[in-house]
């Protein structure tokens, strides 16, 4: 269950197409043998509230969790791919970031309909 929490400074989505930047990521990941498309989640939403040292004052921020288990190797390669995806569609935002967090199987469930 690889989930993408895209969070962004509030305002990016009228000068950003966030449907299109989460259809990005979501095409570039599942091209990773590591990434099964039904088990991906991609979700964006805006920050109201921010304050960060660098120029512009925007961001966009991925918080990318994984069933833990993933070498450091291969969540790399995986951060880097949301990296490049983000600034391919985000160049002039002033601040990307990703970050990869283990998940705990055992304490992870859910329900999938259909």
């Amino acid at each position: 269950m690889p989930r993408i929490a895209l969070e962004f400074s509030d305002g990016l989505q009228d000068t950003h197409d966030m449907q299109a930047i989460c259809d990005a990521l979501f095409e570039a990941l599942i091209q990773d043998p590591e990434i099964s498309p039904a088990a991906l989640k991609v979700h964006a939403a805006p920050v109201p509230y921010w304050r960060i040292g660098t120029e512009p004052q925007t961001f966009a921020h991925v918080t990318f969790y994984l069933y833990a288990g993933r070498d450091d190797e291969t969540k790399a390669r995986l951060t880097e791919i949301v990296l490049t995806t983000m600034n391919t569609h985000m160049p002039t935002v002033g601040s990307l970031s990703v970050d990869a967090r283990d998940m705990n199987p055992a304490a992870y469930t859910k329900r999938v309909r259909g």
